[in-house]
């Protein structure tokens, strides 16, 4: 089966990577600052859901199944969605609220197998990790922002990456906080009567 991620995240693809599944990629173009839903979690499901359903529509028919991963990731934090800052300023204010507090990482997947023969078949969820963030200096924090990492990704923070030492402590799917949840992605694929083993691809070296 083809598996397409409908996503532009390295983080993502990574992800996938690791666990034994290569991917394509075909970015939706879906403008996601005018999607709008009455709570975080429900916007992230809604944004991943017109990802996944904007690149199935551009996928077309083929000998083989094809699989189609759509996901967005939304920091809530005080109540309201944290996206990706909008610049430094934004990102130094975030992390002078978030320092030595938590906050709730929401990942929607949309799941779309369409089968060889035409069928559609579809599936979907929100994932939630607690992240427990640690209570930085004010020049750990300038200095965070200016490697620009935190501009790139949702709630200006990573654990994969430079962020990783500020993050003392995560309550559920760590690959959740990346931007995809496997135990999730696994569980869809069973609702859609596909194992998880059959993506594998031949033994990966991994660097």
């Amino acid at each position: 089966m083809r598996v397409v991620l409908a996503s532009a995240s390295p983080a993502r693809l990574e992800v996938l990577r690791r666990a034994g599944v290569a991917a394509d990629v075909i970015v939706s173009g879906v403008d996601e600052d005018a999607v709008e839903a009455p709570s975080p979690s429900a916007l992230t499901l809604r944004l991943a859901r017109l990802k996944a359903d904007a690149v199935a529509a551009r996928v077309g028919a083929t000998d083989e199944a094809v699989l189609i991963i759509g996901c967005d990731s939304l920091l809530e934090f005080d109540g309201k969605a944290q996206g990706k800052p909008a610049d430094a300023e934004t990102a130094i204010r975030r992390w002078r609220a978030m320092r030595g507090r938590s906050g709730v990482l929401h990942t929607g997947h949309r799941l779309i197998i369409k089968t060889a023969r035409g069928g559609v078949r579809a599936a979907e969820a929100v994932a939630h990790t607690t992240v427990h963030f640690a209570d930085l200096s004010d020049s750990e924090i300038n200095a965070y922002v200016a490697s620009g990492e935190p501009l790139w990704v949702a709630g200006a923070f990573t654990v994969d990456g430079l962020g990783g030492p500020f993050v003392t402590g995560i309550e559920g799917d760590h690959h959740n906080v990346v931007g995809l949840s496997l135990p999730l992605l696994r569980r869809l694929l069973h609702e859609l009567g596909v194992d998880w083993t059959s993506l594998w691809g031949p033994p990966q070296v991994l660097r």
